[in-house]
């Protein structure tokens, strides 16, 4: 069994840029920003944010990808992290793993892991991110105004179909492979954040289901909407498997889709859509910023619609 400086030696060091000063190895890392700094914080418990038996590459994968996804809410380039890794053991199969999914997506988006820690422990994870961006160009919540276009990319309610799956023991077929691929590796919208710069009025990650995270922006903003449910994007396998009303429920207050929620004004539609072409990434019109309060659901014969259950809260037993 490998002590905790080999094992952070062996499965951690390394992947530094220009940028960091002094890395691994030191009591605190040393690093030179650019630009405004936007930091984000997300711990990952096994058995309540990913699976018991989930694989460790994936595992590594979304620890890092939750965190990307709230830099790209804020329009930020990622550059740097910290981990926090509890361990029940040091086993070098299931690190070699999980430090390769975290490192991996490091590599793709250019964000360079510069420190942190390890104890022993029941299985959790924490990454804490940071990343630039230039003076006044953040995005936030609290932009939106009325008249604005309400956007989403990507489709939802797949990474909730897929946990529905991989629980049940459905892991493998036609729709599961996909569908439990976006259970287990997310996909942060970064390049869409940094391209939001100047067009989005408002904007945060779709993590804990659209209906609880629109309403997060419509509240910081002061301001209602209405949402038409014929515009939101589902997937194929998602309308393949999922009955009625529940295929609402699924799109509305499933998490970890990590897609980004945004709103634009009128008047920069047409540069939005050509972002979408650019990336090749598709950004759906789903509504309409309006200065009525609340968040008004309309189904395609004019009716309102309530959703069917809640988006999942850590501390809502007590709180109730």
């Amino acid at each position: 069994m490998v002590g905790e400086f080999e094992l952070i030696r062996q499965f951690f060091a390394g992947d530094a840029g220009d940028d960091v000063l002094l890395g691994i190895g030191d009591d605190a890392a040393l690093v030179r920003p650019r630009a405004d700094l936007a930091m984000a914080l997300d711990t990952l418990v096994a058995g309540v944010h990913f699976p018991l038996d989930a694989p460790p590459e994936s595992i590594g994968h979304k620890a890092l990808a939750v965190n990307l996804s709230d830099l790209a809410a804020m329009g930020a380039r990622p550059a740097w992290f910290l981990l926090g890794l509890t361990l029940e053991r040091a086993d070098s199969t299931w690190l070699a793993a999980f430090s390769e999914g975290l490192r991996g997506l490091g590599r793709t988006h250019g964000v360079a892991l510069v420190g942190g820690d390890v104890t022993r422990g029941p299985l959790t994870l924490s990454v804490q991110v940071s990343g630039e961006v230039p003076a006044e160009q953040a995005l936030r919540r609290d932009g939106a105004r009325p008249g604005d276009g309400i956007y989403v990319s990507g489709t939802l309610g797949d990474a909730a179909l897929g946990l529905a799956l991989w629980q049940s023991g459905q892991r493998r077929g036609e729709y599961a492979d996909w569908l439990v691929e976006r259970l287990h590796r997310p996909t942060p919208r970064v390049a869409l954040g940094l391209r939001l710069r100047g067009l989005a009025s408002a904007c945060i990650d779709v993590s804990d289901g659209l209906y609880a995270d629109l309403g997060h922006v419509l509240e910081a903003s002061g301001v209602g909407a209405r949402v038409e449910l014929a515009r939101l994007p589902l997937s194929k396998p998602l309308r393949a498997l999922v009955p009625g009303a529940e295929l609402w429920d699924t799109a509305l207050c499933g998490g970890d889709d990590y897609e980004l929620c945004f709103t634009v004004p009128p008047d920069r539609e047409a540069a939005l859509a050509r972002v979408s072409a650019e990336l090749s990434l598709p950004l759906s019109r789903i509504g309409e910023v309006r200065d009525e309060p609340g968040l008004a659901l309309c189904l395609a014969d004019g009716r309102f619609w309530q959703p069917g259950r809640r988006a999942y809260a850590h501390f809502r037993a007590e709180d109730d």
